[in-house]
């Protein structure tokens, strides 16, 4: 047990609040860092991302056989028609500028053994009409994560807050100023128990998503929907939450929590089967020309419509072909993982299922991540930048990140130096309940299986009406704890996730028809005109 430190300096100011440690919030902390004093805010360790845990690798483009334009179109295609032109031409462009800037961080990108000239490899994905997927082997976002968190920790302007939790935002409406705007952040130490009360002109939400509203997820135990929560309560709005991503490929096995298995794997010729029992029969060719290739949201849906077919538990993803060497070489820690579970995968297929993997709408920012309250940012997984539409194409998740760190830092920059009001700190007077962990643990465990049940890779309006009473039932009794009770991690993340929760079924709600990500046995056409799900606070 941690024992717990006297309350002392509980108030810091800072430039900027930067809370969350991936890619997108590393990367900002970092282009800020020259000229700002930084707080970068994560509520487990640095490295506890789901950067950290990416393996496919980054779309961009660096060939002269690719275009800026066919990768362009490539998103168009797997985001169903819902990208925002000028959001996806700003990122897409900016592509190769993003490499370049990791390049210099010492990013190891792999090299291409058979280019005398030494280039980088590329590899293709699912949706890509070329090779533009720059990696390092199969673990591209753990040797980012690594390499980042060690720039991050070297830079005297940064201070790296672990184990710190964000309570909630501070805004001028909450302090009863006329002026709205974001001055800083409530922060849980959660080692020592103590709110701190964070002061900052610019605060900037790089949190991720929310796969832990979901009972079988690739993330990490962090996407708990923090920031798009928290920037809800504090006046923003948020976009096309329906369009949650599960990933077709997560590993199926007792022993294996969220393991992924990458998209590249199909890229370099893995073929999708059903179990040896049923002949081994490929499957994907019946659901789409472009098969294994297909987008995501169609691979998903193909993988969940042959499991429940044919009563199965798994599907099966085969790459005996391309042997042991290529395999140990290409996919070395898929390849150790697999092997560790007792899975030889160039000699056995894969037995895999979907998982929510990536939530491709967000907080609703402009092109320089800002978001509807002056001072506020949002990037990464919680934003909703017009990038995605309606299903992200895969591997532009990080090239998203660090193209906009860069336009918010920025903007940062240009801002004209702007004075904090007088912050109140948190009010602890309240009580530590003895059962809240046991209300918690089960509310959280409810939450996880009916979301999986009633919101997830197929939907009805009945079973989204079923999600949206129980989630409001849910609301009632954790808000109840929270304004009488002491805050705590489990309770922090609990009400952030049940929020975020509610926003996903109100905007799968408000969508009238199937789209990219978005599939409903009542509107299975997709309408004629692609428009966004925006909700906005009620005020």
């Amino acid at each position: 047990m941690v024992k717990k430190q006297p309350k002392t300096d509980y108030l810091r100011r800072f430039d900027a609040i930067v809370i969350g440690s991936g890619l997108a919030g590393q990367s900002l902390a970092l282009r800020l860092a020259e000229t700002h004093r930084v707080a970068l805010v994560t509520k487990r360790l640095i490295d506890d991302s789901a950067t950290n845990w990416a393996q496919g690798g980054i779309a961009a483009v660096l060939d002269d056989t690719d275009s800026i334009e066919s990768h362009i179109q490539d998103t168009f295609t797997a985001g169903a028609g819902l990208c925002d032109p000028v959001a996806t031409r700003f990122v897409v462009e900016h592509g190769r500028e993003a490499i370049d800037w990791l390049i210099e961080q010492g990013v190891p990108f792999t090299r291409d053994t058979d280019n005398s000239g030494g280039g980088y490899h590329l590899t293709r994905e699912g949706g890509h009409s070329a090779r533009r997927v720059i990696h390092v082997d199969d673990a591209t976002g753990a040797s980012v994560q690594q390499t980042l968190t060690r720039n991050v920790r070297q830079h005297p302007n940064i201070e790296v807050l672990e184990r710190h939790i964000v309570v909630d935002l501070i805004t001028g409406a909450k302090l009863g100023l006329k002026t709205q705007r974001c001055w800083g952040a409530y922060v849980l130490d959660i080692d020592s128990d103590q709110v701190l009360t964070l002061s900052a002109p610019n605060t900037i939400i790089a949190s991720g998503g929310a796969g832990k509203s979901y009972l079988y997820t690739t993330n990490p135990d962090t996407a708990t929907g923090d920031g798009i929560a928290m920037a809800w309560r504090a006046g923003c709005r948020v976009a096309n939450l329906e369009f949650i991503q599960f990933h077709p490929t997560c590993l199926y096995h007792p022993q294996a929590k969220s393991f992924l298995i990458t998209e590249a794997m199909r890229g370099e010729g893995g073929l999708l089967r059903l179990p040896a029992e049923m002949g081994g029969m490929r499957f994907m060719p019946a659901h789409d020309e472009r098969a294994e290739l297909a987008p995501r949201d169609i691979v998903a849906r193909a993988i969940d419509y042959e499991m429940k077919k044919h009563g199965l538990d798994c599907v099966y993803l085969d790459v005996t072909h391309k042997g042991d060497g290529f395999l140990r070489t290409h996919f070395p820690n898929i390849f150790a993982r697999c092997r560790e579970l007792g899975i030889d995968i160039a000699k056995q297929p894969i037995p895999v299922v979907p998982a929510a993997h990536y939530t491709c709408g967000g907080i609703v920012v402009d092109l320089a991540a800002r978001t509807d309250v002056p001072g506020l940012y949002a990037l990464g997984e919680a934003a909703n930048t017009g990038l995605h539409g309606a299903n992200r194409l895969a591997s532009n998740s990080l090239l998203e990140c660090v193209v906009f760190s860069n336009a918010a830092a920025a903007d940062i920059r240009a801002q004209k130096t702007v004075k904090s009001p007088k912050l109140p700190t948190w009010d602890d007077s309240r009580v530590t309940d003895a059962d809240e962990e046991i209300v918690i643990s089960h509310n959280w465990d409810e939450l996880r299986r009916f979301m999986w049940d009633y919101v997830g890779i197929v939907r009805t309006s009945k079973r989204l009406e079923r999600a949206h009473h129980r989630i409001r039932l849910l609301e009632q009794e954790i808000e109840e704890f929270y304004a009488n009770f002491r805050v705590s991690n489990d309770l922090i993340e609990l009400r952030n996730l049940v929020l975020t929760a509610h926003l996903i079924v109100e905007c799968a709600m408000k969508r009238k028809e199937s789209r990219g990500l978005h599939f409903s046995r009542d509107y299975p056409d997709m309408l004629p005109t692609a428009r966004d799900t925006v909700l906005k606070p009620r005020r």
